[in-house]
């Protein structure tokens, strides 16, 4: 029996002879755009974009098509912006909702993000009153949905994201 203890898997792999063998990529970024569909989600939203973020861009959403049939948005700082345009180069839309007066907003990025085969997912924060309305109104236009009543949860699931 060798008088140094035998290594396991893990240990051997984090030795430096086993290093030299690592990829050591750097881990791509998405570009998401957050749109708070309502008043409050508008609130959580401004609360999540004062966190650092590489290439998220945060909305509210008007729910005004414009003649062309694109639909309106508005940055945190109220200045106007197009629905179509800010979806280029997208590849998530989270949209944020509290109650289900952002549906007719939820349809449109969704049909929107189908069009141009950019992920959608949505967050209903609700504390304490039931969300079946928002969550009504978001399911069919998310393809991941998650109900919760943690407004830290939108951080999280944008840092899962690798926002």
């Amino acid at each position: 029996m060798p008088d140094t203890p035998l290594l396991s898997s893990c240990a051997r792999a984090a030795s430096a002879t086993e290093a030299r063998y690592r990829i050591d990529a750097p881990v791509e970024t998405r570009a998401a755009r957050v749109v708070a569909l309502d008043e409050r989600a508008a609130t959580i939203a401004r609360s999540v974009a004062a966190h650092p973020w590489a290439s998220a861009r945060f909305y509210v959403c008007e729910g005004l098509a414009t003649g062309d049939g694109d639909f309106l948005l508005r940055t945190l700082d109220g200045a106007p912006a197009l629905l179509a345009a800010e979806l280029d180069g997208a590849h998530v839309v989270l949209m944020i909702a509290t109650v289900d007066a952002g549906a007719g907003c939820a349809h449109a990025i969704g049909k929107a993000c189908w069009e141009r085969a950019v992920m959608t997912a949505g967050a209903v924060i609700n504390e304490g009153a039931p969300a079946d309305l928002a969550v009504a109104a978001l399911r069919p236009h998310a393809r991941v949905l998650l109900p919760t009543a943690d407004e830290n949860d939108v951080v999280e699931l944008l840092t899962a994201l690798r926002v």
